[in-house]
């Protein structure tokens, strides 16, 4: 057999033999997967999961363990923050589009509350603390909630009372690694048995219903009868240039890729060759980290014209998408907001004055003296007109000047994809003409979630493990 295999399903009636058989068959052995599995198997369902690694955790476990939920779960109550269901989802809706689906974000909102319990049932640790500061992780720091979507920043702020979400699971570094253990080992003392080292190449069909995976392990090809349904849940497409090329070229801008060579599309073009249909595939999320440092939120972020294009003190994955199609990303600082130690990132250009540093970037004349000048007049009135950066941030940029290329070829531009599949809630995967695809269902970032050309860290933990298991249970139950 050749290393290569078609996607293209087969039919059951060319299966000589099936090798193993479950109620459910699940592919990836992820947070959507563990997920699905545990749920599966906690209602009497035979579980088997296919996972391509030697072990599960997938991207999951290389996450910081950030699980975005809220609308007042324990967590937040123990941290003093006073958060809606309504709040929330006015604030989903507007962060995760164009194109949000307010189907999901419904479900997710209305779920969120009981979801942390489980998680927390299942071993998860979070702590009821804030961190109204940092923008990275900081579990290290005892802290367990944090603002991880722009929710504090204009031009959200404004509209929905902010509350901060992401959850950080504690308990190890990365947080990811220890939610991974946690759902794997939950989903095993259930029932679920995993085949590690295991590839799925295709689906098997019978008169249009999937009943199985064809799959090869250790050079053999082998089929997995699914008696009720197969879940797929093995990831997005970031680390394939073919399928970036054709729907989101401008991932390939960047070469840093958030995720596993697991996140190769393979499972969404498994169900596309049998005609299910898929959702903002061009939709990527595109973090720009310029602020781990504080400092820098003291500068300002300008392109190619020398124009500022966005508020420097908003999230840094909303930061990203406002610059994923600029030609160049610039941070301007002064002396006294530069902090070597905290961004270690060597100055690009430095000089006397703005005029100097605007000729030895290259911008247009006139451009970046414009824009600081602007800045600077209202930044000494506490305000910022144009994009609301808060006033704790705003002070004029004197003296001498520094400028840092943030392009994806001198700073670490992370992307991975939104879109997917295109699912109903209860995991099922729709055909092109709407009609679910009976026996295939699917969760995580091999379908489209709750977010769409918009993002909050957070959310592909939150809304893969719920949807996981819903897809979980909804497989299990099919007859």
């Amino acid at each position: 057999m050749s290393s290569t295999h078609s996607v293209a399903p087969v039919q059951a009636s060319t299966i000589g033999t099936w090798h193993d058989e479950a109620d459910v068959v699940v592919v990836g052995f992820g947070v959507a997967g563990a997920s699905a599995a545990l749920e599966a198997a906690g209602v009497g369902a035979d579980v088997l999961v296919l996972e391509r690694a030697g072990a599960a955790g997938g991207a999951a476990a290389l996450s910081d363990g950030m699980v975005y939920l809220g609308g007042g779960t324990a967590t937040q109550v123990a941290a003093g923050v006073e958060d809606t269901p309504e709040a929330m989802a006015a604030f989903l809706r507007l962060a995760c589009g164009p194109g949000a689906d307010d189907a999901k974000i419904d479900v997710y909102v209305e779920r969120s509350v009981e979801h942390h319990d489980w998680l927390v049932a299942q071993g998860a640790e979070f702590v009821g603390t804030l961190d109204s500061e940092h923008v990275g992780p900081s579990a290290a720091r005892g802290q367990g909630l944090m603002f991880t979507g722009g929710e504090n920043a204009a031009p959200f702020a404004a509209l929905v009372p902010p509350a901060p979400r992401a959850h950080i699971t504690q308990g190890s570094r990365p947080g990811g690694a220890r939610l991974m253990e946690v759902l794997v080992e939950a989903a095993t003392s259930a029932g679920a048995r995993a085949s590690y080292d295991t590839r799925a190449l295709c689906l098997v069909v019978d008169d249009g219903v999937v009943v199985g995976v064809l799959v090869r392990r250790f050079g053999e090809t082998r089929a997995v009868r699914a008696r009720r349904g197969v879940v797929l849940a093995a990831g997005g497409f970031a680390f394939s240039d073919d399928m970036l090329a054709r729907h989101a070229p401008a991932g390939l801008r960047t070469p840093h890729r958030l995720g596993t060579d697991g996140d190769d599309g393979t499972a969404i073009s498994m169900a596309t060759a049998m005609g299910a249909r898929t959702k903002h595939l061009d939709a990527l999320e595109w973090a720009l980290p310029f602020n781990l440092a504080r400092g820098n939120l003291s500068g300002i972020l300008v392109d190619q014209t020398g124009r500022r294009f966005v508020n420097e003190d908003t999230y840094m994955g909303r930061v990203g998408q406002a610059a994923m199609h600029r030609e160049r990303v610039l941070l301007i600082l002064d002396e006294e907001a530069l902090d070597p130690q905290r961004f270690p990132l060597p100055i690009t250009w430095a000089a006397e004055t703005v005029e100097e540093l605007e000729a030895d970037a290259g911008l247009p004349a006139g451009s970046l003296t414009t824009t600081l000048h602007h800045y600077n007049e209202h930044a000494a009135a506490g305000c910022d007109p144009i994009y609301g950066k808060a006033a704790a941030w705003l002070r004029p940029l004197t003296g001498p000047l520094a400028a840092f290329d943030l392009g994806p070829h001198a700073f670490p531009n992370s992307i991975f994809t939104l879109g997917g599949l295109d699912t109903l809630p209860s995991g099922e995967v729709l055909a092109a003409d709407g009609s679910p695809v009976p026996g295939l269902y699917a969760a995580g970032r091999t379908t489209s979630g709750v977010a769409a050309h918009g993002y909050c860290s957070g959310l592909s933990l939150g809304d893969g493990s719920l949807f996981g298991r819903i897809s979980g249970l909804s497989a299990a139950g099919r007859t």
